[in-house]
């Protein structure tokens, strides 16, 4: 058993609910006139050069109902039934709870279980950045920044002009979030206590957070339990292996 969880990072973009309204601030929906529909979605598995994008115009149909994303979700499903883990920013309260509510609507069957790794929680959970949001912290961390979509104008050029240059340009934003979305995720990676474990998929004892070579560096002491210490050689992860236990 030698193989490396196989990770999905992903990013969505939804097109919003239209509705009525009887004001212009903070209103409540009077009635949904069309509820919010999937429009693209870009996604990479974590170790592969190439950062792929689909939008509705890739698929039949397209001409007949522009609003039909069944095919696109169906694509999305496939993924992230292939995944041990995957991998967005805030896809834990956001991207993955969409695209379930999208699963059921379209009755598709629940993908096969996989665990979550949210790179907005684990900016919460291990730092105190001045801002969570994913462009804030690509220019915190000196990677780079969001494309500059323009505002809401884009996203009427997609799902109401069907204007060929805004999809162009939407599919651009969209997989430019997925970049900078690994490269956070792999900032953030030596930090995280709570990584799916690299060592539940081989028996060569690796680093639990990227599967690479691990030095030993001294124990580490409970009241009840001594634990070799090792640090990945590649990531920086610290890790500890307990008396007939797995490293973790």
């Amino acid at each position: 058993m030698n193989k490396k969880p196989s990770v999905l990072l992903f990013d969505i973009e939804t097109f919003p609910n239209t509705v009525y309204t009887w004001g212009l601030y903070e209103e409540n929906a009077i009635k949904v006139v069309k509820h919010w529909y999937l429009l693209s979605f870009a996604y990479k598995w974590l170790g592969e050069k190439t950062i792929h994008a689909f939008s509705l115009p890739n698929f039949d149909g397209y001409e007949k109902d522009k609003s039909n994303d069944r095919e696109l979700c169906r694509m999305l499903w496939k993924l992230m039934d292939e995944a041990d883990a995957i991998c967005s920013h805030n896809g834990t309260a956001f991207d993955s709870k969409k695209m379930v509510a999208k699963f059921v609507q379209h009755g598709f069957p629940p993908p096969t279980p996989y665990q979550q790794i949210d790179t907005l929680t684990i900016a919460k959970k291990y730092f105190k950045f001045d801002s969570n949001k994913l462009d804030n912290l690509a220019q915190y961390l000196g990677i780079g920044q969001k494309v500059n979509t323009g505002g809401f104008e884009l996203w009427e050029g997609c799902g109401v002009r069907d204007d060929k240059s805004a999809w162009k340009k939407m599919v651009q934003y969209n997989k430019h979030d997925v970049w900078l979305l690994e490269k956070i995720y792999k900032k953030f990676l030596p930090y995280i206590t709570d990584h799916p474990n690299y060592n539940l998929f081989t028996d060569r004892g690796v680093c639990p957070n990227c599967g690479g070579k691990l030095q030993s560096r001294g124990y580490a002491l409970t009241r009840v339990t001594k634990y070799q210490r090792f640090q990945c050689q590649s990531c920086g992860a610290w890790s500890k292996k307990p008396i007939n236990g797995i490293i973790r």
